[in-house]
């Protein structure tokens, strides 16, 4: 239904969204086949992937986008996980550290959630961050970290 090669912002694609080694490796679909989901990752990529990538300037992809229920479920994840519904991604900068990541996006974006996952307080680049938006009305605009164990106020 959808086109991978489908700009859902001007520096994003679908594609990106779509791609996982496990999908691959266990012969999963993991396209977008639902206009909710699509819609989603519009606005996902507009109001926060778009503004970290104009405030950094450097190029990335989310390490993992959207997740159809069997890819999720095989990576042990909630059914009801955002990343499901098109409303979450997980990223990484190259040279920039996850916690300076975080803070920025918690400072400066509005989403539902930010959280630094597996981050360890030690190493600044630890974990990856995760970031999801629902709407204007229902982002809960949480800044979180998780160590393994806990979670903490970003």
């Amino acid at each position: 239904m959808f086109n991978s090669n489908n700009r859902l912002s001007p520096h994003f694609k679908l594609r990106e969204f779509e791609k996982s080694q496990i999908a691959d490796r266990f012969k999963i679909d993991n396209t977008v086949k639902d206009e909710e989901v699509y819609n989603n990752l519009i606005l996902l990529c507009e109001n926060v992937l778009e503004p970290i990538r104009v405030h950094y300037d450097i190029p990335f992809s989310p390490n993992s986008g959207y997740r159809c229920l069997d890819l999720n479920r095989r990576l042990g994840s909630s059914d009801k996980s955002q990343h499901t519904r098109g409303q979450a991604c997980d990223i990484e900068i190259p040279t920039v550290s996850n916690y300076e990541l975080g803070i920025w996006i918690r400072d400066n974006v509005e989403c539902d959630t930010v959280l630094l996952e597996f981050y360890k307080e030690d190493m600044p680049s630890s974990g990856w961050v995760h970031v999801s938006y629902i709407s204007k009305e229902n982002n809960r605009n949480r800044a979180l970290k998780f160590d393994g164990n806990h979670y903490t106020t970003l």
